[in-house]
């Protein structure tokens, strides 16, 4: 057997073809809304997956102030992030952020299911978080993605 017929097959980012879903969190929980969401970004739902490309697709989420927690994690769950000043450490809940600014906690959820390295940062700008029902990217043609509860 000189020549294997099997040899993996690796995309090449020119050779990516990108599609737009769109998902409804309403009474979404967000953990497993968000494991999708990743995925899909990743593009790990595609055969042609390949590990250093960013072959995922564009995601575009709305009503996400309408996403749910399990258990007592609206109250007791805690985001912790730090300006690099002294004294500058500021801690939040979910329903604070739910308040003020509910598209964060979809975007910190799965910025950390990313990688932390260029391409993670890559594969993050393809993420799209609204409040509302509307969304501007009705010119891509989004198509629906299902997310099981």
């Amino acid at each position: 057997m000189k020549n294997p017929s099997y040899k993996t097959q690796s995309i090449r980012k020119e050779d990516v073809e990108r599609s737009w879903y769109v998902i409804d969190g309403t009474n979404q929980t967000v953990g497993r809304m968000c494991t999708e969401i990743a995925r899909v970004l990743r593009g790990k739902h595609k055969a042609s997956f390949t590990p250093h490309i960013d072959n995922g697709d564009y995601v575009i989420v709305t009503n996400c102030e309408k996403v749910r927690f399990t258990g007592n994690k609206m109250a007791k769950k805690e985001y912790v992030r730090y300006s690099g000043y002294p004294g500058g450490q500021k801690r939040a809940t979910p329903a604070d952020l739910m308040a003020r600014f509910p598209e964060r906690i979809v975007e910190n959820a799965v910025r950390g299911m990313l990688p932390k390295n260029r391409l993670g940062r890559a594969i993050y700008k393809k993420l799209f978080v609204y409040a509302g029902d509307a969304h501007p990217h009705s010119a891509q043609k989004p198509q629906v993605l299902e997310i099981s509860k």
